[in-house]
């Protein structure tokens, strides 16, 4: 092999299309994922194809189609954006040589036709860079697993590192509070900052996932560095799915309980996605805005992910070469 160094850079992934037909095999792969569902196998499966794939994909469908893009997919545009950009800023400022690829956990391009683009390219090196700041086992431990799936079948394995966690990098920090403090020099300061992140059963935490002291860890520096006190913002938690016990405090309930406590102009901010998503531009700016709204709230601002920034790209750029350390020389 050569001296070359890869970058794959992954993220979670995203229907083909706003379509039922599109949706039933990316959440087929989702939902079949044991990392993301901890049931055993053969209750899950009857769950799945009986109940849950007969009628999720036709329901999903509408709400992507609510933030669809004529370029497609929002997600997607931004990770392909974030690709296009690290390549060129790396190739400018680094003597190696490296190439950067994206891979999603589900559906294309997935991990495998990335890391077979790193094995044409013969990379002696891989960087594997989750877009995932707080490590979760139903996020980066499953890259991690599709990772090792498609190595196992290879002849010659490359040195391997991957980026487990970027959730108190002063990086990552400065650059969500910098985002903050510019959408409040547009839009004015709320009187409550509301960090939502992303669910887990709770199950999930007891068995020992750091993630949930991770996300509060994330808020209180950012908070920190903003010089909030602790009454002007909070931590809660979004999108979970079933009956069990979530991470709480619920970001929709917390945000139909605000008015009544006199606080009718929030902003939420959601740190846990490097892009916009289905989760932050229809669950949280069109839906639990809807719900603050009708509460009796008067303004919702919602403070977009970090894209294809510039702040974003020259993060990507601190992790790479320092966190791990000297990632390109090992």
């Amino acid at each position: 092999m050569s001296n070359r160094i890869g970058v794959l850079i992954t993220n979670l992934g995203t229907p083909d299309a706003p379509t039922a037909r599109a949706l039933r095999p990316y959440l087929a792969e989702f939902l079949s994922d044991t990392r993301v569902v901890e049931i055993p196998k053969p209750l899950w499966w009857l769950i799945l194809h009986g109940i849950v794939l007969r009628l999720r994909p036709k329901r999903s469908a509408k709400l992507y189609q609510k933030i669809w893009t004529p370029a497609g997919s929002p997600l997607l545009i931004n990770s392909k954006n974030i690709v296009t950009a690290l390549q060129q800023q790396l190739s400018q400022e680094s003597s190696q040589s490296l190439q950067v690829v994206l891979g999603m956990r589900y559906g294309k391009p997935s991990i495998q036709q990335a890391l077979e683009t790193l094995q044409k390219a013969d990379c002696s090196k891989i960087l594997v860079l989750p877009l995932f700041p707080q490590y979760s086992a139903a996020t980066t431990a499953s890259v991690f697993d599709a990772v090792a799936a498609v190595l196992k079948t290879w002849r010659v394995i490359p040195a391997l590192q991957m980026l487990t966690h970027y959730y108190d990098c002063p990086a990552y920090i400065t650059a969500i509070a910098d985002s903050i403090r510019q959408h409040w020099q547009q839009h004015g300061e709320q009187q409550l900052l509301l960090f939502s992140f992303h669910g887990l059963p709770q199950r999930c935490i007891n068995l020992g996932d750091p993630y949930q002291q991770q996300c509060q860890t994330t808020a209180t520096l950012v908070a920190a560095q903003l010089q909030l006190p602790p009454e002007k913002w909070s931590v809660v938690f979004q999108s979970r799915f079933g009956r069990a016990q979530w991470l709480q405090p619920y970001c929709d309930i917390t945000l139909k309980s605000l008015p009544t406590q006199g606080i009718k102009n929030v902003s939420v901010i959601c740190p846990g996605f490097a892009v916009d998503c289905l989760e932050t531009l229809e669950e949280i700016n069109q839906l639990n805005r809807e719900l603050f709204l009708q509460a009796g709230g008067e303004e919702f601002h919602y403070i977009p992910a970090l894209n294809d920034s510039t702040a974003q790209i020259n993060l990507l750029k601190t992790l790479i070469y320092t966190h791990p350390a000297e990632v390109l020389n090992f």
